[in-house]
C-alpha cells in the first residue's frame, strides 16, 4: 500500500515538473500557438468545405492555409503598391520641383500657430532625429522584421497542423479533462464563440471605423479619402493608436495647407466619431457570440491590454467566457448535486 501511494505522487510530481519544463519550452512561442488556435477556429468551416469534398485533411487544410494568406496579403500589397506610387508623386511635386523648403516651412508655421507661445516646433529637426534613429538602429529594425517574417510562417504552420489534427486534439482534451463529457464540449463550444466573437467582431469594427475615416475624409477635403480609409481600416486593427495613423497626418496636412476649418471639423469627426466607434461597437458585437454582459467585454479588453499588450485583445474576452461557462458548470452541476445531498 505504501508503495503504491510513494508512485502515485512520484508519478505526478514528475507530471507537474514536466509540464512546468514544457511550458518554459513553449512559452516564446505561445502567442503564436495562440493566434494559431484562434485563426484555425475562425477558418474551421473554410476548411470543413474542403473535407466535406472527401479531399484529404492535409490537402484541405493547406488550401484553407493558402486562400488566408492570399486574401491577407493581397489588400496589403495593392494598398502598398498604391501607397508607393502616390508617395513618388509626393516626391516628384515636392522636392524634385523644388518646392520642398516653402511646403516645410508652410507647416511648420502652421503647426506653430496652434501651438503655446515659448513652444516652436521644428519639422526639419524632427525628421533629422527620426532619420538618426533609424540609421543606428538598422540592425534592430532588420531583426524585428526578421522575427516577425519567422512568427508569421510559424503561424502559418500551426494554422495548418490545428486545422488537420484539430479534431483530434480535441478528442484527446475530452478524454483526458477529469470533467464530464458534455461540460468539456460546453467548455470548448463556447471558447470557440468567443474567439470567432472577438476576430470577427474587430474585423466588422475594422470595416466600420474605415468607412467612417473615408467620409470624413472626403467630406474635409482631403485627396484620395478611399484610399486612407482602407489604410485606416488596417490600421484600427493595431492597438492603443489605430486610427490616428492615418487622422493625425491628415489633420496636419490640412492645417499646413491653410484648411483650418476643414482641419478642425476632421479633429472633431475622428476623435467623436471614429474614435469611439469602437468603444460602443466592440462589447455588444463580441458580447453576442459570449453571452457575456458588454461592460464585462469591455474592461476584459481593456484589462487584457494592460496585462499582456495587443494579445490581450484576444486573451482577456476567452478568459471571461471561461469563467462564465465555468460558473455555469457549477450552478447547474456542482450545486445542485450539494443541494441534493
Amino acid at each position: 500500500m505504501e508503495k503504491k501511494f510513494i508512485e502515485r505522487y512520484f508519478f505526478f510530481g514528475l507530471l507537474l515538473a514536466t509540464l512546468i519544463f514544457t511550458f518554459i519550452i513553449f512559452r516564446p512561442f505561445l502567442t503564436v500557438l495562440i493566434l494559431g488556435a484562434s485563426l484555425a477556429t475562425v477558418l474551421y468551416p473554410l476548411y470543413d468545405w474542403f473535407n466535406k469534398k472527401r479531399l484529404p485533411r492535409w490537402l484541405s487544410a493547406l488550401i484553407t492555409v493558402v486562400l488566408f494568406v492570399v486574401v491577407l496579403l493581397g489588400p496589403f500589397l495593392s494598398i502598398g503598391t498604391i501607397v508607393f506610387n502616390q508617395a513618388q508623386g509626393l516626391y516628384r511635386d515636392i522636392v524634385l520641383n523644388g518646392n520642398a523648403g516653402a511646403f516645410v516651412d508652410k507647416v511648420d508655421a502652421s503647426i506653430n500657430k496652434i501651438l503655446p507661445s515659448g513652444i516652436d516646433f521644428d519639422i526639419q529637426d524632427k525628421v533629422s532625429g527620426i532619420a538618426y534613429y533609424v540609421s543606428n538602429n538598422i540592425a534592430r529594425i532588420f531583426s524585428t522584421t526578421f522575427s516577425a517574417f519567422f512568427s508569421f510562417i510559424l503561424m502559418l504552420l500551426a494554422i495548418f497542423y490545428f486545422l488537420k489534427d484539430g479534431a483530434h486534439f480535441k478528442r484527446v482534451i475530452v478524454v483526458l479533462s477529469p470533467l464530464e463529457d458534455h461540460d468539456d464540449e460546453k467548455i470548448i463550444t463556447r471558447l470557440s464563440r468567443a474567439v470567432n466573437g472577438v476576430i470577427k467582431g474587430y474585423l466588422l469594427i475594422a470595416l466600420a471605423q474605415g468607412i467612417l475615416m473615408w467620409l470624413g475624409l472626403w467630406i474635409f477635403g482631403v485627396p484620395n479619402p478611399a484610399l486612407w480609409g482602407v489604410v485606416a481600416a488596417i490600421t484600427s486593427l493595431v492597438p492603443t493608436v489605430g486610427t490616428a495613423l492615418v487622422a493625425v497626418p491628415a489633420i496636419i496636412f490640412l492645417f499646413a495647407t491653410g484648411s483650418t476649418g476643414p482641419g478642425i471639423g476632421l479633429l472633431v469627426w475622428s476623435v467623436a466619431i471614429v474614435g469611439t466607434i469602437d468603444n460602443f461597437l466592440s462589447p455588444y458585437v463580441i458580447s453576442g457570440k459570449t453571452n457575456v454582459p458588454p461592460f464585462l467585454i469591455l474592461f476584459s479588453v481593456l484589462g487584457g491590454i494592460a496585462l499582456m499588450g495587443p494579445m490581450g485583445i484576444l486573451i482577456g474576452p476567452l478568459a471571461i467566457s471561461l469563467l462564465y461557462t465555468l460558473v455555469s458548470i457549477y450552478r447547474h452541476e456542482y450545486k445542485e448535486t450539494s443541494i441534493l445531498k
